[in-house]
């Protein structure tokens, strides 16, 4: 026997069921597939609107029907170095992919990158191999829009840029502590996102400007929260990582935990969430401030700290930032971008 209040919450739950139903199969296809996507804003690539509603328009990874590429070896691969992570997103190494394929799929798209670089007092000396190696190497053929940070814009050099490809000078204040140089980039990221990008960007990457290009850099590093391997820590124990060890910050990492070290000096991906990550680190940044703590890295210890919560979905090896004064090791079969020697107490305020 079925009980009066039970029949109508039976009732009510039947009729919602239904209306849900309805709205589904009577909603415009672009509507459902907003409904869909709009979870999905960590996934490899999403294009967000001026308003922020995600669209699918970049999750197809379509190729022309006439491409001939060599057949993938499902037996055959990288076999001395990690490929994909325990959260699998893949690691990218050279052998990994397939640069004609991945130019194949992702021009098409017509995408747009940003790129940030913070050229401030005497590091503005590297910005001129900085841009002139960019320009031969990376992401050649799209759409690459630069932004310098720096406070002396008329030492800005001339470099000719390649076809839409273009260079956009910001203003910073000079400092007397390259610690709060390094501390300020994710404010000042923030700030570009917010201000400029918004709309009309779909992935920014931010370099360190003491570094070059060496070789390709493109598609196969886009993804939706890129980090990279720091070249003085992938073969080393999560014990050696120097990680922010104080408990009082906000970037604090136990001695348990922590999957990879990545490195300040290079990160990106899809718009909305570098955008994500900038917001948390300088919050938790200010907040370790108002009580007297700065982390040992830096913006590099909360990004630590923020990738450790928020995995990566794309991981790209020390190909992408490697350092001139190491020897190369094995497994590094390529070098796309490498720190360049220098004496820091010359070049640094403090």
């Amino acid at each position: 026997m079925m009980y009066p209040k039970t029949a109508a919450v039976l009732g009510l739950m039947f009729l919602l069921l239904l209306l849900a139903m309805l709205f589904f199969y009577t909603s415009p296809p672009n509507t459902r597939n907003n409904i869909l996507f709009l979870d999905r804003a960590k996934t490899e690539t999403c294009r967000t609107t001026s308003e922020g509603v995600i669209t699918n328009a970049l999750l197809r990874l379509v190729i022309p029907e006439s491409l001939q590429v060599p057949k993938p070896n499902i037996l055959k691969g990288r076999d001395d170095v990690l490929t994909v992570t325990p959260w699998l997103a893949p690691i990218v190494w050279e052998g990994t992919f397939n640069p004609l394929l991945m130019e194949n799929i992702y021009k098409p798209k017509n995408i747009s990158i940003a790129v940030t670089v913070f050229a401030v007092g005497k590091y503005i000396r590297f910005l001129k191999d900085f841009l002139e190696t960019a320009e031969k190497y990376f992401f050649v053929g799209f759409r690459v829009h630069v932004y310098v940070f720096t406070d002396q814009p008329n030492d800005v050099p001339k470099v000719k840029m390649g076809p839409d490809r273009q260079l956009t000078m910001r203003s910073v204040a000079s400092s007397k502590r390259w610690q709060e140089i390094s501390a300020r980039r994710m404010e000042l990221i923030q700030m570009l996102i917010e201000e400029k990008l918004h709309g009309n960007t779909d992935y920014i990457f931010c370099l360190d400007v003491d570094s070059k290009f060496h070789g390709p850099w493109g598609p196969e590093s886009l993804g939706g929260l890129v980090a990279v391997l720091h070249p003085g820590y992938y073969r080393d124990d999560r014990s050696k990582f120097p990680y922010e060890r104080r408990s009082a910050s906000r970037a604090y990492l136990a001695p348990e935990v922590g999957d990879f070290y990545y490195c300040g000096g290079a990160f990106g991906g899809l718009l909305q969430e570098v955008l994500r990550l900038a917001q948390t680190c300088r919050q938790n940044f200010e907040a370790d401030a108002q009580e007297g703590i700065e982390a040992a890295w830096q913006e590099e210890s909360h990004l630590n700290k923020y990738m450790w919560v928020n995995k990566p979905t794309k991981v790209l090896s020390p190909e992408y930032l490697w350092q001139d004064f190491k020897a190369i090791n094995p497994e590094i079969h390529v070098i796309r971008f490498s720190g360049i020697i220098k004496n820091y107490e010359e070049i640094r305020p403090n």
